[in-house]
């Protein structure tokens, strides 16, 4: 069984590697497509269109889309990011914007996973209580709350009115964010907000069924001490689907994070792709669209591999 689960992951691997190429391809030609070029935007409005041709030529923009696309493709596996449309090498734009906003996913899951699973168990224990149509109903209502709506009352309720907390999260150049942990309360809150419900949700509903499974009743009826059935018969079927809705979770945090940064004007990746978008710096946008959606796939490939592996592992 081992070795059908080792071949298994190695399958799921396999198909990660021919989906990211896929998605390589997909994001090359679908940004190519977005209005503006990498040589207006390093020239500006006033570049005269001989100019314009030059530097279209610098830039390897006369090439055939294909042509293009394998060498930037061909650099991604060297680990180049390409150049933006302003000389400087992408790989150095995004290196200190990714580890913001790698702070602020880091720290939403750390939140995430104990208060999901505390929260989910507590209801799925107490299920079809006052306690639990209240909670279900709420945490049903939190999900269809988008996070750069919720990151908008914060901001406007706990910043600007109250001046409890900072409205905007600005940081010193240079500075990392973890220095100034105020400016992380409202981001995080905002992020936490959507993810916590929708988990918390799912990991109540796996607590109902282990709890009303066979084994688990047998041992409340052998005197088991409640902590015991908890511990050794509940939690052992709740954590695997806990683990897989935590991975996806996280890859869903991604483009939740991009709107809430802008929101509070956070030095993340959400600005830059907002600016390159805008200015048409196609270099970096396909950078960033290839970066999330890539991690976006793994996490989803890995929770597929949480959950067959547990599953084979629970038929041996």
């Amino acid at each position: 069984m081992r070795a059908d689960t080792a071949r298994y992951v190695a399958g799921r691997l396999g198909t990660a590697a021919v989906l990211l190429a896929a998605l390589s391809l997909v994001v090359y030609a679908g940004v190519d497509l977005l209005p503006g070029d990498p040589a207006s935007a390093r020239l500006g409005p006033d570049a005269t269109p001989e100019q314009l041709t030059a530097a279209r030529e610098r830039l390897g923009l006369d090439e055939p889309l294909a042509q293009r696309y394998l060498e930037w493709a061909g650099g991604l596996l060297h680990g180049d990011l390409g150049t933006s449309a302003n000389g400087t090498p992408v790989a150095g734009m995004l290196a200190g914007r990714l580890g913001n906003t790698a702070v602020l996913t880091a720290l939403t899951i750390l939140l995430l996973v104990p208060l999901s699973l505390l929260l989910g168990v507590a209801l799925g224990r107490r299920a079809g209580s006052r306690a639990d149509g209240t909670g279900s109903t709420l945490l049903l209502l939190t999900t269809a709350v988008p996070e750069y709506l919720v990151a908008g009352v914060l901001a406007l309720v706990l910043g600007a009115q109250s001046g409890w907390l900072p409205a905007t999260s600005l940081v010193p150049a240079g500075d990392s964010p973890l220095a100034h942990p105020e400016v992380l309360v409202l981001p995080v809150l905002s992020l936490l907000w959507v993810s916590l419900a929708y988990a918390t949700r799912v990991i109540r509903a796996q607590t109902l069924t282990a709890c009303r499974a066979p084994h688990v009743e047998a041992m409340r009826l052998n005197g088991i001490p409640e902590r015991a059935v908890l511990c050794q018969g509940v939690l052992p079927a709740v954590l695997p689907a806990a683990a897989q809705i935590w991975l996806v979770t996280s890859a869903g945090l991604l483009g939740g994070t991009v709107l809430v940064e802008i929101v509070f004007n956070y030095p993340g990746i959400g600005k830059v792709l907002v600016t390159s978008v805008s200015t048409g710096d196609l270099p970096v946008v396909q950078a960033l669209a290839m970066l999330m959606g890539a991690l976006t796939l793994l996490a989803t490939i890995a929770a597929d591999v949480v959950g067959t592996a547990v599953g084979r592992t629970r038929s041996v």
